[in-house]
């Protein structure tokens, strides 16, 4: 096998491994720890700590110890985390996820620095065009990488369904449906509502099982890069050095929010606050208010997989049709579906019998997640294209603080509260992304405003932890 392509298949399943741990491990974290909010709050400080590292960190840790050893010890701060769920309390939760959240920017930043010296290097020895290969070794990365939501959640489900015995049916109709009306949904009780319908909560001995085989697989994760990755050459120093050559802190920092002197970046902050929204009261809310209240958490799994299934294709499906469609009619298409979604829920009393709806939400959500994601990075590449770096920054921040305050408030408000911003947001949003339309239709008349065919999908998955 040709080395680069090894190398590239090495880092691709190092963090399938490591991210079918974390994200099945991040889906379950409002339902396993929820009592005082605790699993919200963990994730609300990490991706806090995210956007701090990512302002600095990824550039002075890889030229410090090369690319291999950051992808290394990143994978390592994701190890500590899952370590800190084995005795979950604020005192171990909490500094473990600031350590995850610190070493996140890093291994993403290092995983993108390899693959393109990696591609750059191969298409110098054959002859060919440096941007084709990188594209194509990105793609085979994603390839893979996409799949980790189907396996984290698949393990979780497969384990916790083995305490999944109903024991429901001792207790009388009558009272099911009553607390079943009280306490999940829209109007949920405010409580740990995880044994609502009488199914089994997870015992302590199959919660620690599943951590175990999270742990080994961020583990195996770390041996897979240690082992047989190649550090990069000598004859590639030059190489690396030129993509390392980034601003200081403090010029990235004031780049950043220099920016923002643009007005169509000021008029993207709602959309793309709304984004890290959207995704976390999915992870969040959704998860525990309706699937684990009303199904077990044992459904968590096999729900999110339905997501994680549906966005994967429908990223794929709207990055090639969006030069036929237009992104005007992709966002459109997601509004709807998303503002359908939340007034459903809204008016929705979740019950167990209702098995099918449970999944048709999260696929709607995908549908629209996908939208969302690729359209809105494809978007500030073609607006900001002379100045992307403090625009993917800026991306990157923003996404983030949506991702912050939807863990923050999400034990110390009702869901119907949560429903209703979101619904405010993502108006407001449209409003303020119809005002960028009109100011690029302005300044450049004549010139059409359908989106080009973009490659989005690194920076698309580079955006999360």
């Amino acid at each position: 096998m040709e080395r680069n392509l090894k190398n590239v298949l090495v880092i691709s399943f190092g963090f399938l491994l490591l991210f079918t741990a974390y994200g099945g491990l991040q889906n379950l974290q409002s339902s396993l720890h929820s009592e005082e909010g605790l699993g919200v709050a963990s994730l609300s400080v990490l991706y806090a700590a995210l956007i701090l590292s990512s302002m600095f960190l990824p550039p002075i840790l890889i030229k410090k110890v090369g690319c291999k050893w950051t992808i290394a010890g990143s994978m390592c701060c994701y190890i500590a985390f899952f370590l800190g769920n084995f005795h979950a309390s604020w005192y171990t939760l909490i500094p473990t996820s600031v350590i995850l959240g610190v070493g996140g920017a890093p291994l993403w930043s290092a995983k993108c620095t390899y693959l393109t010296i990696a591609g750059n290097s191969h298409a110098k020895k054959a002859g060919k065009n440096g941007k084709d290969i990188i594209n194509q070794y990105f793609g085979i990365f994603f390839l893979i990488f996409q799949s980790s939501g189907i396996w984290g959640n698949l393990i979780s489900s497969l384990i916790f369904s083995q305490a999944s015995t109903k024991v429901f049916l001792l207790v009388p109709t009558e009272l099911v449906e009553i607390s079943e009306v009280a306490c999940c949904g829209a109007y949920d009780c405010m409580t740990n509502t995880t044994n609502t319908t009488g199914s089994a909560e997870p015992s302590n001995s199959l919660i620690y099982i599943l951590l175990g085989i999270y742990t080994a697989s961020g583990v195996l994760a770390v041996l897979l890069i240690v082992t047989f990755l190649d550090q990069i050459k000598s004859d590639q120093a030059e190489a690396e050095k030129e993509i390392l050559e980034t601003p200081s802190f403090w010029s990235t920092f004031l780049a950043t929010f220099q920016h923002l002197k643009d007005k169509r970046q000021c008029l993207l902050i709602p959309l793309t606050i709304y984004s890290g929204l959207e995704q976390g009261f999915l992870s969040g809310d959704y998860t525990k208010a309706y699937v684990t209240c009303a199904l077990g958490i044992h459904y968590v799994g096999y729900v999110m997989i339905c997501f994680s299934a549906v966005n994967s294709l429908c990223s794929l499906l709207f990055g090639k049709i969006s030069q036929f469609t237009g992104r005007k009619l992709l966002f459109a298409s997601a509004a709807v579906t998303n503002t359908a979604c939340i007034i459903a829920l809204l008016l929705w009393k979740p019950h167990p019998k209702q098995l099918a709806v449970f999944f048709i939400f999260p696929a709607l959500w995908g549908l629209s997640d996908a939208i969302w994601q690729t359209q809105t990075n494809g978007l500030y590449g073609i607006l900001f294209e002379k100045h992307k770096e403090a625009a993917f920054a800026n991306y990157r921040l923003w996404e983030s603080l949506g991702f912050v305050i939807a863990f923050a408030y999400s034990t110390k408000l009702q869901v119907y509260i949560k429903l209703y911003i979101l619904l405010s947001v993502l108006v407001l949003s449209m409003v303020t992304y119809g005002a960028v339309e009109y100011l690029k239709a302005k300044s450049s008349p004549g010139t059409p405003t359908a989106t080009k065919k973009e490659d989005v999908g690194p920076l698309t998955q580079d955006t999360h932890v």
